[in-house]
Order: structure tokens, then C-alpha cells, then sequence
């Protein structure tokens, strides 16, 4: 079994846009601190795992077509820059109010790549900047990172203020 690090995608990889949707290409744009956290985490050697929340396919903002341009953006950029890209991306794309056990706080989707890529969940992170990311970590039996300015997350393992800050803590 191989440890991983879970990645949300919003707010983690990329810039989270305000009250709105990362629906095209041109509005995915990567956190600057993203980078130097992607080789931190390519230096352990471990599995690395998106799993996104992506509301805005079931509100019809954006289409699954939408969503995987975005995504395939994504991983040949990291292809070209690192020659490694995700390992495999998860994302839940089920309304809120449809209890969907995939839609985090729920664990499923960590459940499902734990399955399919025989994660040791123990070993493993989860790297978010909510308290949903932090609780679907927790559900699954992940450590948690939560990046905030929250001064406080009762389930998060660790708070720090950005993606530098946390990449000294993986180990």
C-alpha cells in the first residue's frame, strides 16, 4: 500500500474565484505557491490525488466537457513542467443537497482511490483550505492540512497560512 497526498483543487492548486466557478481554461490559473508544494510532495515520492467538489456540472454552469479541459490543462501543464502530473483526479460533481456520500465533508471519493490505487489512508494527507476538506481527511483516516487563515478547524491536524508553510510538514 502506498501513502498519498489528497489534493482539493480549488483553493489549493489553483485560485479559488469568488462566489463563482472555475467553468474554462483561461480561469484556471495555479496558486504561485502551488509549485514549490507539488515538488515537495513529488520529492516523497508518494501517490498524488485530487479530490474536487465540482457543484457547478450539476448546477449546469459548466458541462463535464467544461470540467475535463480544465483538468487535462492541468496535468499537461504539471507534465511539462515536472514530467509527472495527478496521479488520478476525483471529483464529485452532485448538489449539495443531494447528501451525495462522494460530495466532501464526506470521505468518498478518498474512499474510492484508496480502493483503486491501494492507498495506505494512515500514511496519507489531505491538503484543503476548508473545513469540509479537513473532514473528509479525517472520515478517511488521513492526516489533515488545512490552508487558512482560520485560527481555528477542530479536526485539522495542522493550520498554516499557505502551501509553503505546509510542504515543512510533510514527511
Amino acid at each position: 500500500m502506498s501513502p498519498c497526498v489528497f489534493f482539493d483543487r480549488d483553493g489549493i492548486v489553483n485560485i479559488r474565484l469568488p462566489d463563482a466557478y472555475v467553468r474554462i481554461v483561461d480561469e484556471f490559473v495555479f496558486r504561485d505557491d502551488f509549485f514549490p508544494f507539488y515538488e515537495r510532495v513529488l520529492e516523497l515520492n508518494v501517490l498524488r490525488v485530487v479530490v474536487s467538489n465540482q457543484q457547478g456540472v450539476g448546477k449546469g454552469l459548466m458541462s463535464h466537457q467544461d470540467l475535463d479541459s480544465v483538468h487535462h490543462f492541468m496535468q499537461q501543464e504539471l507534465l511539462r513542467r515536472y514530467h509527472r502530473a495527478f496521479d488520478a483526479i476525483y471529483t464529485c460533481t452532485d448538489l449539495a443537497a443531494m447528501n451525495s456520500p462522494r460530495r466532501k465533508p464526506e470521505p468518498g471519493m478518498l474512499l474510492d482511490a484508496a480502493r483503486d490505487l491501494n492507498i495506505d489512508l494512515t500514511k496519507s494527507w489531505m491538503v484543503g483550505d476548508s473545513p469540509s476538506d479537513v473532514t473528509a481527511g479525517k472520515r478517511a483516516g488521513c492526516r489533515t492540512i488545512l490552508v487558512s487563515t482560520l485560527s481555528t478547524c477542530p479536526d485539522a491536524d495542522i493550520i498554516v497560512p499557505d502551501l509553503n508553510t505546509a510542504a515543512t510538514f510533510l514527511h
